[in-house]
């Protein structure tokens, strides 16, 4: 799928260490530049061994053939890195790699519809029919009583395409149907089988038709594919020179580096390699490469303020509960992005993507001065694949050594 949400997270509870008075005793008789420079270069270094084990146990105890992080904390960065790039080489993941982002798309294409919301060019509150007439219809499904917020926030109970994909997550069908062609009309018409999940309005469930609605609005509103306006509106101001939309290369691989990426289509199954597959499945649900650094760049970007107006912004933070099967989080959604909670108080801001064969977490505190990003290239066909996922995010946010 183009997105699965994270399982529950397992919290560790953590004792404080005790300070001793010789070490306070010799802090303070140091000069204060050099006492902060030593305190800082203590922490980083717990920061790293903290996050390099948790990597590890990620490849050790999942299974996952590699995996890669990066943590930055003001102007500092530290990336880690585990297990191999290529199953049966010893080729190390690099920390930088290529890889697919999947639902974490959807955040831009959020950004995208909030900055013409700001130009005035859209409403929140216009209906999907408004922009796109007869285009959601059928089995009870109407797009004259769903609006855009409600596509951007999960809450329009239009039902997701992803079920009905012929072929693509079915380890006998994949190398059959892993390059076939599909339009985003296409992708709307397999959902469009199913009856509406709940009224618009009345509920919460995660669907990526939402998303493929989104994009073909930014289309219909601007006269350009949605990717084009990414590029333009997030992609060149911030400088990301290595996120780029799969659609706009003739390929069906990535580029240079990156980790091979392995699907596990059923429990206990084989890993079968993916790292090339056509990503017009995904478009604007989940369509968008990238590597560990733009990713943290465009975090920070917009967390920041640098992509949306304070009113967007505000908008987009704005959450509604998101309940899910079998977790106790509180998670919440807002447009394009989730909130959850940090067990050592507080909580941050992401949105975690899967494709075939890529995962990737992420998370940022406040307007973005610390966060993570992690990949994994292994997509494991287990219920609790992301518990330590979110341990390493919460370990890393929490500041754990």
């Amino acid at each position: 799928m183009a997105y699965i949400r994270n399982s529950a997270p397992t919290r560790r509870r953590v004792a404080l260490g005790a300070v001793t008075a010789a070490t306070v005793a010799a802090t303070l008789a140091m000069p204060l530049s050099t006492a902060w420079a030593q305190q800082d270069a203590r922490s980083t270094g717990a920061g790293r061994a903290a996050l390099q084990r948790d990597l590890d146990d990620i490849v050790q105890k999942d299974g996952v053939v590699g995996a890669q992080a990066a943590l930055v904390d003001g102007k500092s960065r530290i990336s880690v890195r585990s297990g191999t790039a290529e199953r049966g080489t010893g080729r190390k993941v690099p920390h930088d790699g290529y890889f697919r982002m999947g639902s974490n798309t959807k955040t831009f294409v959020a950004t995208v519809m909030l900055q013409l919301e700001a130009e005035g060019r859209i409403r929140l509150d216009d209906m999907v029919d408004d922009w796109l007439p007869g285009v959601v219809e059928g089995q009870g499904n109407d797009g004259k009583r769903i609006t855009v917020r409600q596509l951007l926030q999960h809450t329009s109970g239009v039902p997701d395409y992803v079920p009905h994909l012929p072929g693509l997550f079915d380890e006998g069908e994949f190398q059959k149907h892993r390059f076939d062609a599909f339009k985003p009309r296409d992708l709307v018409q397999f959902a469009m089988r199913d009856k509406p999940t709940f009224e618009p309005g009345k509920g919460w469930n995660y669907s990526n038709t939402n998303y493929i609605l989104a994009g073909m609005i930014i289309e219909k509103v601007t006269g350009r594919n949605w990717s084009e306006e990414v590029r333009t509106r997030i992609i060149k101001p911030l400088g990301l020179k290595h996120t780029y939309s799969a659609r706009e290369r003739a390929d069906f691989g990535l580029p240079w580096p990156h980790a091979n990426s392995y699907q596990q289509f059923k429990p206990g199954g084989p890993l079968v390699e993916s790292t090339e597959v056509n990503m017009s499945w995904g478009d604007s649900a989940g369509d968008l490469v990238t590597t560990s650094k733009d990713l943290t760049r465009f975090w920070r970007g917009l967390l920041g303020g640098e992509l949306l107006k304070s009113k967007q912004l505000k908008e987009m933070q704005t959450t509604v509960p998101a309940p899910r099967e079998g977790n106790d989080t509180q998670e919440r959604m807002g447009l394009g992005i989730f909130w959850r909670p940090l067990s050592c108080g507080g909580g941050y801001w992401g949105h975690g993507g899967t494709t075939l064969g890529h995962l990737n977490a992420n998370g940022f505190v406040g307007k973005g001065e610390r966060g993570v990003v992690m990949m994994r290239s292994t997509n494991l066909n287990t219920v609790d694949r992301d518990v330590r996922a979110d341990e390493l995010l919460d370990d890393a946010l929490c500041k754990r050594k």
